[in-house]
Order: structure tokens, then sequence, then C-alpha cells
């Protein structure tokens, strides 16, 4: 998923970021050939990847129309493309908290991040800082999780009083969504750090993909809606959203059936 083309973006103690091209994909890279994220450069606020087209399945649990109204926030920002969709496609509030200004610098620059604004805020922090801090408890709708290093070898923060500290930034209906990849007994560990922390009735998870991605949904508040309706809410977000969302029926389910 690299090619040649690879420009370095700045150094400092933090994983250098460089930026890949294959055709019209462009790829984040932090120092190593693992991808970090990707944009379509013909379509800059779609998201390209599919466990990342995933991490917005949280649209299934909620009204469309109602989703404006909702605050979404990543730890972790990528290649932005959660924080463009949220802002640019879906209208939302949103908040991406990133650690390395190189990330910051390369997304507004390769990866059309647009400036912040009224609904869009990137801020340079420390993820673990923020969701310990008690300024957005109860605040966000919708959390993304997507926190790796440049080896993405297992997530940077995993433990159940991570995911506790979570739960706690959401709203009563609100849900985090978590990307985790990497070894069956990796996955097995997060899973149960966070049904501690959610409750196993609140979890939903997608199958993994062809590249070891499996997406968590953690409800702060727990939903089984009817097949009809999901069904209804996916052609929904197809239709006003471009997001494949008939297809994530047939691959999501409640972890305790």
């Amino acid at each position: 998923m690299t090619s040649g083309d690879n420009r370095p973006m700045a150094t400092s103690s933090l994983p250098q970021v460089n930026i890949s091209e294959h055709g019209k994909v462009r790829y984040l890279h932090l120092g190593t050939d693992w991808v970090q994220g990707s944009m379509d450069t013909s379509k800059p606020y779609a998201i390209h990847l599919d466990y990342v087209q995933r991490m917005q399945a949280w649209l299934l649990f909620v009204e469309t129309q109602a989703v404006p109204e909702l605050h979404a926030m990543q730890l972790g920002l990528g290649a932005a493309a959660l924080t463009k969709n949220c802002r640019k496609v879906l209208g939302m509030r949103t908040t991406a908290i990133e650690l390395n200004p190189q990330v910051v610098a390369a997304c507004r620059t390769w990866f059309k991040l647009p400036e912040d604004d009224e609904l869009l805020s990137v801020v340079l922090a420390d993820a673990a800082e923020v969701v310990a801090h008690t300024y957005w408890r109860g605040h966000i709708d919708v959390l993304h999780v997507d926190l790796y290093d440049h080896e993405a070898a297992a997530p940077v923060l995993d433990d159940a009083d991570f995911y506790a500290q979570c739960r706690q930034l959401l709203t009563a209906q609100g849900c985090m969504v978590v990307n985790l990849f990497g070894r069956t007994s990796r996955y097995d560990n997060s899973l149960a750090h966070i049904a501690q922390a959610f409750g196993l009735d609140a979890l939903w998870t997608f199958k993994p993909t062809k590249e070891g991605n499996t997406v968590v949904l953690a409800q702060a508040s727990a939903q089984r809606p009817e097949r009809e309706v999901l069904q209804s809410r996916a052609d929904d977000i197809q239709t006003r959203f471009a997001l494949p969302a008939p297809l994530w029926l047939k691959v999501l389910k409640p972890v305790a059936v």
C-alpha cells in the first residue's frame, strides 16, 4: 500500500510523518510502511478505507435528522478521514485530539483537513490526559478511538480504566467506536476491557476486515433496534451520506446474543 513517492514532513522526537501515493490514493505513514490513514484525492471528504467507514456505524443507532446536532470526537487524527467526514459530510461539531503536530500539519497540507472553525477544533494533546480530565465529560455523542503507534502492533491505550474514562465522556445515548488491530489474543483482551467498562450488552462488533481490523461499538446505553429499523436507517445513511451502511448489517452483530 505504499509507493516510491515518499515525502518526509519533518523531524522531531515523535515518529516522522511520511506521505506515499499509489494512483489517486494518498497514504499517511509514521516513519514505517504501516498505513496510518488514506485519502482518495478525487473525493477528499469521503472515507477511503473499509474499516474507517465502519467506524461510522454508530449512525445506525440515531435518527439521521439529529446527526448535525451531535458532537463527535476523534482520539487520534490519522489522515483525518473521520474528522473531515464528520465535519464536512455529516455537518457535526467535531473535535480531534492529536499528540503529534507533524500529523496535524500533514493533514492540513496533504489531506484537505480544513482550518478550525465554529464546528471544527483540532487539539494538540495527549488522549490519555483528555479522557482523564473533567472538561469533556458528558458532552461527546460519538467517540472514535484509533490510537496506534508507528509500529501499529497494539492500541497505545487499551486498559479497562481508559475505556471507563472514555465512557464518562459520552452523553447518555453516546457511543464509543474503537478500531482493534492485531492478534486474536490481543483482541480478546481489548474486548474484555471494553466490556468491563461498558457492559457486554452494550457492545456490537464487526467481523474483521481482510487486513485484520475489527471495529467495536460500545454504547453508553445499550440498544437493540429491530432489524427493520436498522435496515431503514442503513438505507437512509447510504442515500444521505454515501456510506455503505446496508453492507454493515451483514457483518455487524451484538456481542451478547
